[in-house]
C-alpha cells in the first residue's frame, strides 16, 4: 500500500543506546519510505541519521526541521530539504501539525521534549498516532505510566499511543495513518 503524501515524524537522539536501536531506526526509515512517507526529523546524527539513511536509500524525501541560527552542527548527508524556524514552538508545530504518524525512540533531553510534546498534542489537539520504538523509549513510557505522568482517563484516552519492538510492527499504524491522510484530502 502506498501512502504517498503522508508525513512521518521521527524523534530520536544523537547518541544511540545500542547498535540494535541504530538498526531499528534504519529499518523504520526503510519501512516509512516503502510506504511512501516523507520523513521529518531534527536533521542531525545518531538515531535521526540512521532513520534518514534508511528512508533515503529507498527514495523517500528526508526533511530536517530545525531552528534558525542554532550552533548544532551540519545536517546529516541524507537530508533533501530543510525547514528552519525562529522558535522552538514553531518547530514543534512544523512537526506535529502536519504529521500523519510520530515515531519516537530513545535520546537525550531534546528527544524527551519532542516526545512529551507529541504525547500532549495527541491527547489534547488531535489523536495523532505516537509510536514508541525500541527498549529505551519503552522503558521511559513504562516509567511515565507507573508514575502517572501518562495515564488514561475518560477525557484523555490513550488509543493514540503504541509501542513496537520491530520496524514491521509499525505497519498497522503507518497504513491506518496513510488511510486517514488520504480521506482528509
Amino acid at each position: 500500500m502506498n501512502t504517498a503524501g503522508s508525513i512521518a515524524v521521527f524523534f530520536g537522539g544523537c547518541v544511540p543506546a545500542s547498535p540494535h536501536e541504530e538498526h531499528l531506526a534504519h529499518d523504520i526509515g526503510v519501512l516509512l519510505a516503502e510506504y511512501g512517507y516523507t520523513l521529518r526529523h531534527g536533521g542531525y546524527n545518531g538515531l535521526m541519521e540512521h532513520a534518514a539513511k534508511g528512508a533515503a536509500e529507498h527514495g523517500a524525501s528526508v526533511v530536517a526541521v530545525s531552528m534558525q541560527n542554532m550552533p548544532w552542527g551540519g545536517f546529516n548527508p541524507h537530508v533533501t530539504d530543510t525547514i528552519l524556524l525562529p522558535t522552538m514552538g514553531e518547530r514543534m508545530h512544523a512537526f506535529l501539525d502536519t504529521a500523519d504518524v510520530v515515531v519516537a525512540m530513545g535520546g537525550g533531553v531534546g528527544t524527551l521534549h519532542e516526545l512529551t510534546a507529541a504525547l500532549w498534542y495527541a491527547s489534547n489537539i488531535r489523536p495523532l498516532p505516537v509510536v514508541i520504538a525500541g527498549s529505551t523509549a519503552s522503558r521511559l513510557i513504562s516509567f511515565l505510566r507507573a508514575e502517572r505522568w501518562v495515564y488514561e482517563s475518560p477525557t484523555r484516552p490513550l488509543q493514540f499511543l503504541h509501542q513496537i519492538d520491530r520496524a514491521t510492527d509499525l505497519i498497522p499504524y503507518v497504513t491506518a495513518a496513510g488511510d486517514a491522510h488520504r480521506s482528509d484530502q
